[in-house]
């Protein structure tokens, strides 16, 4: 699954796994680290619904996993709702989902336009740009920074940190780098408080520790950096390569919303993860899971299983890209907005955009959690810079 292989083409391994081992399959995330990986949509319900025989604490499985394992950063025990289980989870989950639902999602749709705008006059003149390094992953990082009352100079460090973290460094120097930017935010924030989620894990009745306070900070930028950057990209490629939406098939052209629900239904852009520790050898699907070793739910696997899957993405929200149960994602609302505000402010400014190669030139990254395109090449007509209000 870390193959380059694998970045290419996951679907057709997919559809082998489901082939040879039906929903549960034998997978290494990382050389030598072994994994089942669960492609059965009713069975990747079942383990995620039950907390009790499958929880999230990898503590147990980490103590034999080396320190330089590359997905280690990814997987590791952290105080945070993500990574625990029980009432830890519960307090956890009870401070992010409060910090999150106290953003305004009007006020948000205001923020999104003020990033984008400036983003696309940076490249609408030069009639080409890369979506993923110059407005993609940009906007993502600003937007994120905003809800979190993070100022650039911190989330520089912040994003370099989440970086790092995807693409495998040394987990040591992966949380130095989250802990020292996070803490500096955390103090600004006890100083200067704010209408911000940072401000209100502060003030949370959870009464959160620094360091608890800075691994929920990890979890917003890691769920929120790179799935939200890769969901608008992989969006806006099924955008730009399916003649449905360019109006190209008779009838009414489907709309940005139809396109990041049949993107989060075929291609989710976190494609596995939800991952969960069997406490004990458990047996599914006359398969034995062994105790302690990683149960990765395949969202992209699962949503297209045959026996769920048909075709039908409109009002369609039995996915799993968010997950489902107890560790479902709290900021889908969130997340959502951001990505069909950014597309549609890039399509109504540069409405003849398209590729600037053939679809099968483009290089997936490769990774066993993402999906994610290394860049993204587009042309359009010269247009003069937007009007900012």
């Amino acid at each position: 699954m870390y193959s380059e292989e694998f970045a290419t083409d996951p679907h057709h391994a997919y559809r082998e796994m489901r082939r040879q081992y039906g929903s549960l399959v034998p997978v290494e995330l990382s050389p030598g680290v072994p994994a089942t990986l669960v492609i059965g949509y009713h069975t990747a319900v079942r383990i995620s619904n039950d907390p009790d025989h499958f929880p999230a604490d990898p503590r147990t499985w980490q103590q034999s996993v080396p320190a330089d394992c590359p997905i280690l950063p990814m997987l590791e025990w952290r105080p945070n709702a993500l990574r625990s289980a029980g009432l830890e989870h519960a307090r956890y989950r009870q401070a992010n989902a409060a910090a999150i639902d106290g953003i305004d999602l009007h006020a948000l749709h205001s923020a999104v336009e003020e990033v984008a705008v400036p983003l696309i006059n940076t490249f609408c003149e030069d009639g080409a740009a890369d979506l993923i390094s110059q407005y993609a992953f940009p906007l993502t990082f600003a937007v994120l920074n905003s809800i979190a009352g993070c100022p650039p100079d911190i989330g520089q460090q912040v994003a370099y940190g989440m970086a790092a973290m995807f693409e495998g460094v040394d987990a040591d120097k992966v949380n130095a780098i989250f802990g020292g930017a996070l803490f500096d935010l955390i103090t600004l924030k006890r100083a200067e408080p704010g209408d911000d989620i940072t401000t209100r894990l502060l003030a949370h009745p959870a009464n959160l520790a620094d360091a608890e306070l800075i691994n929920q900070l990890v979890t917003l930028y890691g769920a929120g950096i790179e799935p939200l950057q890769n969901l608008m990209a992989n969006t806006l490629l099924l955008m730009l390569t399916d003649p449905r939406f360019a109006g190209n098939v008779p009838g009414a052209a489907p709309s940005t919303k139809d396109a990041l629900n049949e993107l989060l239904f075929t291609d989710p852009p976190l494609a596995n993860f939800s991952v969960t520790y069997p406490r004990q050898p458990t047996l599914i699907d006359g398969v034995w899971l062994p105790a302690h070793q990683p149960v990765v739910i395949s969202m992209s696997a699962c949503n297209n299983d045959p026996a769920i899957h048909d075709g039908d993405y409109t009002d369609n929200h039995s996915h799993l890209a968010w997950g489902t149960g107890p560790h479902a994602c709290p900021a889908k609302s969130v997340a959502y907005l951001v990505a069909n505000n950014a597309i549609d402010q890039l399509l109504d400014a540069l409405p003849e955009i398209r590729l600037a190669c053939s679809a099968d030139q483009l290089v997936w990254r490769p990774g066993a959690f993402h999906r994610a395109l290394a860049t993204m090449p587009v042309v359009f007509p010269k247009s003069p810079p937007l009007t900012v209000f």
